[in-house]
């Protein structure tokens, strides 16, 4: 599936980790997918309107203020698992009942902030989620806020739940796609890898980025659910085989990328600003 230009201009500067990046290495990439220097263009004039980058220079972006905060979470991928403890049988809970819902954009945020951490919702209005994450609920609360959580939202911690709710909790995650996933996208990567070197430079680009795509956005939106939800030693042995592809998908991507900037007229990417 063929992305959009202003999604691989966003994941080329997460890339970049807070370097600039040119238009004329947006057009580049994008080039790897058919997408022309055009639409490039009029992605990133739309991209700086909306404060989602913004111009070091002439010619040069990096992520705008709007985005950092949401960028600094995902590039916590490699570091996920660093955030589990021990699970005592306790749950983070987020009650967010008394919250509008007219706003679409907050609701956007609310939803996306409990869904990346792995929050699930048990009644109307209270979310909750298995209590193995960060080292105390001040830590829980303040990712959630910097995520998009209004701070009028209620998050605490909850415990000595009825055999019933306990029961439904254990339900609200579907335990058993999640350790098939670990397995099936791993074996997957570990495939493409073997046999990456027989791929056309392009394909290989085209390929790893897509494939790349696909397995971080599992691992940004794992829920990270303790034993026994979850198969665990499968769960770090999916995330190890990811920072393996990235590191080898990182390499054939800038390799791919450099003899397209080489092979690229220069004043046709340089007029775009």
């Amino acid at each position: 599936m063929k992305p959009k230009a202003r999604h691989l201009i966003m994941d080329l500067l997460l890339a970049a980790e807070g370097e600039a990046s040119s238009v004329r290495e947006f057009i580049a990439g994008c080039a790897l997918f058919g997408i022309s220097g055009n639409n490039v263009r009029v992605a990133v004039v739309r991209l700086s309107a909306e404060g989602l980058i913004e111009a070091e220079e002439r010619g040069r972006y990096r992520l705008g203020g709007s985005a950092h905060q949401l960028a600094d979470e995902v590039a916590t991928w490699r570091t996920a698992e660093q955030r589990v403890r021990p699970w005592k049988g306790g749950y983070l809970a987020v009650y967010s009942g008394a919250l509008g819902r007219s706003d679409r954009a907050a609701l956007r945020r609310r939803e996306r902030a409990l869904q990346m951490l792995g929050f699930r919702e048990l009644e109307r209005g209270l979310l909750v989620r298995p209590d193995n994450i960060e080292d105390n609920i001040g830590t829980v609360r303040k990712r959630l806020y910097t995520l998009g959580l209004e701070a009028q939202a209620c998050v605490f911690v909850a415990q000595g739940f009825d055999a019933v709710h306990e029961a439904r909790i254990r339900t609200l995650w579907d335990c058993k796609a999640l350790n098939l996933g670990y397995r099936k996208l791993r074996a997957r990567l570990e495939q493409w890898m073997e046999h990456a070197p027989a791929l056309e430079r392009e394909a290989a680009a085209r390929e790893a980025y897509l494939l790349g795509s696909t397995a971080i956005r599992q691992v940004v939106f794992d829920p990270l659910l303790p034993e026994p939800f979850v198969d665990v030693a499968a769960r770090h042995a999916f995330v190890e085989t990811v920072r393996r592809f990235d590191r080898y998908g990182q390499a054939i991507w800038r390799a791919s990328r450099a003899v397209t900037l080489a092979d690229a007229p220069v004043a046709r990417g340089a007029r775009a600003h």
